[in-house]
């Protein structure tokens, strides 16, 4: 760095040395007005030069004092509630006392829920189920009298009787279409050892059968049990009792129907009513009812048999006493089913009238009764 300006050219008559003296003398003053140079006249320093001093100062933070660990924090105790003055003073409740004994009790209102239910009315006085009324006969006296149960829920069970094998032959009159039906001869034939049932029901023309139903089970507690229906005519169709599933399955693709308790087929039906009132004919006199699901090759329906009066037949197996059935049609296309019963023949039936809806019928007449018991 260079702090002297460049030479100048020398003045004419003034010595050089005298010009460097002059430009020295003028540098100092400079550097002594800036505080760039000490100007110290002594032994003490410039108070200048420590104004600018640039000593390093290391200061030691003295040592932290250890603090005390804070008190466990103690709950305050809340201010105890100032009293409140009410503003109208209350007097405090007293008890009551008790009613005098010829006074009568206050009357009192409660709501509807919580009066006490009344009395439940008594069987006795408990309605029963109409007649033509399907489910409530199914589940009334009529409907426990066709599956050999209780006619009530506290009766003993009806008592039954199924009949011994037996061989009945019948004289058939009737109508079919705008022929009459002559010349027809029907046989039943049932067969039970006590444990199994076997019937059998034709109807023959010129020794030949035009058709037949059949009808296969067990005997149980309630009487007669069925397992299988078949009737056949051209063909044959039937309806099995799948007693484990609850189920009634029909051969010809028919929807199933739940099987209910006491249910009969179409010809198993007329040997279960004459077990029933030869259990107990006092326990259905003129006027009871019995409920049966009775199940046919296609369908199922609830079948009602109404007790009638007896009746005195004249049959060409002889005279005859007999109670009276009558199945009537509850919907179109129903049958009307006759039954006459005779206690003489050990509650076999003697009689048989079947009548379709456009008046087709026929009349099966006992004309032989092959191991009937009385």
């Amino acid at each position: 760095m260079r702090l002297l300006p460049p030479a100048a050219p020398a003045l004419p008559g003034v010595p050089w040395r005298t010009l460097v003296l002059l430009a020295a003398a003028v540098l100092l003053a400079h550097l002594a007005l800036l505080g760039l140079a000490p100007m110290a006249a002594g032994p003490h320093p410039s108070p200048l030069g420590a104004r600018f001093s640039t000593r390093t100062i290391v200061v030691t933070p003295p040592a932290p004092e250890p603090v005390p660990a804070p008190p466990p924090p103690v709950a305050a105790k809340p201010p105890a509630p100032k009293p409140v003055r009410p503003r109208h003073a209350v007097p405090a409740p007293r008890e009551p006392s008790p009613p005098a004994a010829h006074s009568p009790a206050p009357e009192r209102t409660a709501p509807a829920e919580a009066e006490a239910p009344a009395e439940p009315a008594t069987a006795e006085a408990a309605p029963g189920p109409a007649a033509g009324d399907p489910a409530g006969a199914a589940s009334g006296s009529a409907g426990a009298a066709g599956s050999g149960t209780a006619t009530g829920p506290t009766e003993a069970p009806a008592p039954i009787q199924v009949s011994g094998p037996v061989q009945l032959a019948f004289a058939v009159t009737g109508q079919l279409g705008a022929a009459p039906m002559q010349g027809v001869f029907g046989k039943l034939v049932w067969q039970q050892d006590g444990q199994q049932y076997d019937a059998q029901l034709s109807l023959s023309f010129l020794f030949k059968t035009i058709r037949s139903q059949h009808s296969s089970g067990v005997i149980g507690p309630g009487g007669i049990e069925p397992a299988r229906f078949s009737d056949k005519r051209r063909g044959e169709v039937a309806s099995h009792f799948m007693r484990d599933q609850g189920q009634i399955v029909f051969s010809n693709n028919a929807p199933s129907v739940p099987l209910l308790p006491g249910a009969q087929d179409r010809l198993s039906v007329i040997m279960q009513l004459g077990a029933l009132l030869a259990g107990d004919p006092a326990r259905y006199p003129p006027g009871a009812a019995f409920a049966i699901q009775t199940v046919g090759p296609r369908d199922a329906d609830l079948w009602i048999f109404k007790v009638e009066e007896d009746e005195h037949l004249s049959l060409p197996a002889g005279e005859f006493e007999a109670r009276k059935l009558t199945r009537n049609p509850r919907k179109p296309f129903d049958d009307k089913v006759e039954l006459w019963i005779a206690p003489a023949l050990g509650y076999l039936p003697v009689r048989i009238r079947q009548t379709q809806s456009n008046g087709d019928f026929a009349d099966f007449q006992l004309r032989d009764a092959q191991g009937a018991r009385p």
